[in-house]
């Protein structure tokens, strides 16, 4: 693993919110706004492109953990731009806390982490579970 990153660089990510991001489920739609769990997908991506920078060939990412408090609706077809600012690097950890914004207006913020694990410990403990 390297790290080329210092605390408080950031990454930018935008996303379009599309109908299979709306709050939807088994018994259908709740509602036709982006979804809070297709808000963390999308904050660990926000996250993710710092780790695709500093893993290293037979390195992966793996999320560990999300706290993320949604604050207010996005509608289909906004353009929500996550901001992702690095926190810490704690050996193999990567923590970070993101903003997704609709303009100037909060839709969602909080904090993500993920680990830079060795990929082939990884497949063998999948393969061992399954």
């Amino acid at each position: 693993m390297k790290n080329p990153f210092k605390t408080a660089d950031i990454k930018i990510f935008t996303h379009t919110v599309t109908e299979a991001d709306t709050a939807r489920f088994e018994s259908g739609e709740v509602h036709p706004v982006y979804a809070t769990f297709a808000l963390a997908r999308d904050a660990e991506w926000s996250g993710r492109l710092f780790v695709l920078e500093m893993k290293e060939d037979g390195e992966e990412g793996i999320g560990t953990g999300i706290n993320i408090k949604h604050i207010s609706p996005a509608l289909i077809g906004e353009a929500v731009i996550f901001t992702a600012t690095l926190k810490e690097v704690r050996k193999n950890e990567v923590i970070n806390d993101f903003t997704a914004k609709v303009g100037e207006r909060i839709v969602a913020e909080g904090t993500q982490w993920q680990k830079i694990i060795n990929k082939e410990k990884f497949d063998k403990l999948i393969e061992s579970l399954s």
